[in-house]
């Protein structure tokens, strides 16, 4: 009897480890396949779009457009999805309006005029 239990906590130790590594594995591939999807998108709407405008410019492979997407990637940081994003931005940027006092609000739209902003009604 107590081989058998002993034999049964080694598969309940087993078996976490095996749905972590599936785990990992399911999302590599998840992630191995979003970006050839990207990559096959950036490069079939450049190729589509690019050339007609612009007559010298030339066709692009996968490879190019997958070299286009990291650069925009670093330049523009684009594909966000962690930390909030724009959602959590918009929530700071709320929850600090309605922590102001009028005053406080006045002088910031009048700043905001400044830069030619022109003052827009509050939701």
């Amino acid at each position: 009897m107590d081989q058998d239990q002993n034999q049964g906590r080694e598969l309940e130790q087993i078996r976490p480890r095996r749905r972590f590594r599936m785990g990992f594995l399911i999302k590599g591939v998840f992630a191995l396949l979003c970006v050839g999807v990207l990559g096959g998108a950036v490069m079939l709407l450049w190729n589509w779009v690019v050339p007609p405008m612009f007559p010298g410019a030339v066709e692009i492979g996968f490879w190019r457009a997958l070299g286009l997407l990291v650069l925009c990637r670093i330049l523009f940081g684009g594909f966000r999805g962690r930390h909030g994003g724009w959602h959590e931005k918009k929530r700071r940027m709320r929850a600090r309006w309605e922590a102001m006092t009028p005053q406080e609000r006045e002088r910031f739209q009048s700043r905001w005029r400044m830069f030619g902003c022109p003052n827009r009604e509050r939701d």
